[in-house]
């Protein structure tokens, strides 16, 4: 059997031509309740089935997976290479597939499969070896073993408010179901679980099709939760699938709610398209061509708010619901931004209005309370006076800073957790879930051919769960991010025993400074930031 056989960390990409850095381990540790993962690299010289086993005292606790490779012919900004693990375009391992019994193996490149062990809160602390085997016809076999050390302390639930923006549309869309339909229903029901796996919280709640993404003049498939019916000047508005689609997330697991954006994207000059029944047949009210600020859509909003609002209260959420004006307006659009908010700020004085926005203008005059700076302009936003920290990245949040494109080492991904962790952020957002559709929705792709929006934002910007039989699966760098928020849920554990200041300087005089642009490198780094605050649990229980 002629086959190599390596075992790396969860933060090696292992690519196909085996130029990568291959970091090989046997033991690690984790504490309950804690997600751990890690992967087996292999080079076979032949294609054979193998039958693929595992033997560990952690029985269904662990589960493989394939990681596949998918294309990218924009794996980054051209200007924004430096600290790039990979920036010509090519494959790149991403999507992780389910592994059965048996697995197909190529020859003649490197593949992994990837291991995770989901350890309960009630185990007992200690040892546990996870032997991985692989086997040909012949009988012949290959294997390895990691020691898993379970420390004695339960990772506690998370604290951070995180959201992806979950895309509706995108689920029917590239499933070809009516929207809402039973079948849509499913596949939501099947999203949303994995939404709660990758770590979020905070679901995007489309009361009106989100202006998300969208050319001035087009419009997205229509996702409206709520059905309006106009009668002359008057409305009357029908909750049946918002409550629906509240019970079910809640079900998933999700606990707060972000309700869609009122105003169009980038400046909240128009508003977001709302459907109605109008003498028995269903049209378009308000869109593109409604300004926003205008009286038509302003009386609309003076009679839906008031009524979602008895239904949020109705369904117990009011302490765990969210709102949008406008997504990312600039210091030019102010006045308009500040028209929209104004219209709407009597009506929702009771809940919090966030925006993704990065002027310092908007919280400074107070045109808004609680606006989500990017993490380029998070630390300028802290020096100033920001208290109820939030931030977010998108496609242009790249180059020095952490972010979770395919040409990123996935240590810079995972470091995340630790920034937010010492910078007190109580809320991270990101724009993509599940957007599987090209720059400004153009058209309609599939993820697994198209990563990068139509080569207009760099790959892994738009989504990082993948369709896959009447489902969703996760991608590395979901998971990743998870490890992101586990490891952020470890450093809040410590500080119940040391306390912040102990945690911050104990972490960076072993490893540097943690800001947002300046921080250790590298999977080395990475690993052993995770290994001292384990270690430093333990030394304090």
């Amino acid at each position: 059997m002629d086959f190599e056989f390596r075992q790396v960390s969860s933060l090696n990409r292992v690519f196909l031509d085996g130029k990568c850095e291959f970091t090989e381990i046997d033991k690690a540790k984790v504490l309950k309740n804690e997600r751990y993962s890690y992967q087996l690299a292999y080079k076979s010289e032949d294609r054979f089935t193998a039958k693929v086993s595992v033997e560990s005292a952690l029985g269904d606790c662990i589960s493989v997976r394939a990681v596949g490779n998918v294309p990218s012919e924009l794996p980054c900004y051209p200007d924004r290479t430096e600290f790039c693990e990979r920036s010509e375009p090519g494959l790149f391992p991403d999507v992780l597939f389910p592994v059965g019994d048996t697995h197909f193996i190529k020859p003649d490149n490197w593949f992994s499969l990837w291991v995770t062990a989901e350890i309960p809160s009630e185990i007992k602390a200690g040892d546990y070896d996870i032997t991985v085997k692989l086997s040909n016809e012949e009988g012949e076999s290959v294997s390895k073993t990691l020691t898993l050390t379970v420390i004695d302390a339960v990772l506690p639930e998370q604290t951070l408010i995180s959201t992806q923006w979950f895309h509706t549309d995108c689920i029917a869309d590239y499933f070809n179901v009516p929207v809402f339909s039973e079948e849509h229903w499913l596949l939501i029901e099947k999203y949303m679980t994995a939404f709660a796996k990758c770590g979020n919280n905070l679901i995007l709640t489309p009361v009106f099709t989100p202006p998300l993404d969208t050319k001035v003049g087009s419009e997205r498939t229509t996702v409206q939760l709520v059905d309006v019916k106009k009668n002359g000047k008057s409305y009357t508005f029908n909750f049946d699938k918002f409550r629906r689609w509240v019970e079910l997330a809640k079900k998933c697991g999700i606990k707060y709610f972000e309700i869609s954006h009122l105003f169009s994207q980038w400046g909240a000059f128009a508003a977001p398209k709302v459907m109605a029944e109008v003498d028995g047949e269903i049209t378009r009210i308000f869109g593109w061509e409604t300004e926003a600020s205008g009286k038509a859509y302003s009386a609309f909003l003076h009679a839906f708010l008031p009524e979602l609002i008895k239904v949020i209260k109705e369904l117990g959420i009011e302490n765990a619901t969210y709102f949008h004006v406008s997504d990312e307006p600039n210091s030019e659009q102010i006045g308009s931004y500040k028209k929209a908010k104004k219209i709407i700020a009597d009506l929702l004085h009771e809940f919090p209005i966030i925006d993704a926005l990065s002027e310092y203008d908007f919280y400074e005059k107070g045109i808004i309370r609680q606006p989500i700076p990017s993490t380029t302009s998070i630390e300028e936003f802290i020096e100033k006076g920001f208290y109820n920290r939030w931030t977010y990245y998108c496609c242009g949040q790249g180059g020095d800073l952490s972010n979770r494109f395919f040409s990123m080492p996935l240590s810079a991904t995972r470091i995340i957790g630790t920034q937010l962790y010492f910078h007190d952020i109580k809320g991270f957002l990101q724009w993509g879930f599940n957007f599987y559709n090209s720059a400004h929705s153009l058209r309609h792709i599939s993820p697994y051919e198209i990563t990068d929006a139509d080569c207009a934002f760099p790959s892994g910007d738009a989504f990082t769960v993948y369709p896959y039989n009447n489902g969703a699966i996760m991608s590395v760098r979901a998971e990743v991010l998870f490890e992101a928020w586990q490891d952020m849920r470890a450093l809040q554990f410590l500080e119940t025993l040391i306390g912040k200041e102990k945690v911050k300087e104990e972490i960076e005089y072993s490893f540097g400074e943690i800001k947002f642009r300046s921080y250790p490198r590298g999977t080395a780094a990475m690993l052993g930031i995770r290994a001292k605050i384990n270690n430093l649990i333990e030394k304090s229980l």
